[in-house]
């Protein structure tokens, strides 16, 4: 029982990966539970643009969690360029707040898919071993959370918990667009 005491004093690292839906939503609830019992909590996204007006970012900003949208939307809505210039400050940013802004919970939405571009180069400013590293080091007793598809072996293999989300059958499926209020 003091080995498990012990891992979760030291802070877990959490993954939500998959092909289906929910895995955002499992980390904003995570978010809410967090705040609610008087954790310092951020949410960074990756991909999703300070342009957006997602749900999420209206509702935490109204519940004073910290949530900050790095990203510059969609891979195929603009250049490579572009997206490796966010990912390279999205980074940086992250490592500064898991580092140094004492925060109890930190979630990193999104990362998983940044991680697995192949369209373009990703490695040079958003290293897999960095990341890595991140979970190994992080300070004690912060929790880490890391969504979306396609998360890699390592890091995987270095977390706490690895939740996949499979799709069983979707809305989208049947032409239906994304909603908002359900996906952002």
């Amino acid at each position: 029982m003091e080995k498990r005491e012990n891992k979760a004093k030291r802070g877990l690292t959490l993954v939500y990966t998959g092909d289906g839906k929910g895995k955002t939503t499992a980390a904003l609830g995570l978010a809410v539970r967090s705040a609610g019992q008087g954790k310092k909590v951020i949410v960074i996204q990756f991909i999703k643009s300070p342009e957006s007006k997602s749900g999420e970012r209206i509702m935490f900003e109204k519940l004073g969690i910290e949530i900050v949208q790095t990203g510059v939307g969609f891979t195929w809505t603009k250049t490579p360029e572009e997206h490796r210039d966010a990912f390279q400050k999205a980074w940086a940013f992250a490592k500064e707040m898991v580092q140094f802004g004492g925060y109890d919970l930190v979630i990193l939405d999104e990362l998983n898919n940044a991680l697995a571009i192949e369209t373009f180069p990703i490695h040079d400013v958003l290293p897999l071993e960095e990341v890595l590293e991140l979970i190994e080091k992080r300070p004690k007793g912060m929790h880490l959370v890391i969504t979306g598809r396609s998360a890699k072996d390592e890091i995987i293999e270095k977390s706490d918990l690895v939740t996949e989300m499979k799709p069983m059958k979707h809305y989208y499926d049947e032409g239906i667009p994304a909603v908002r209020g359900i996906e952002f």
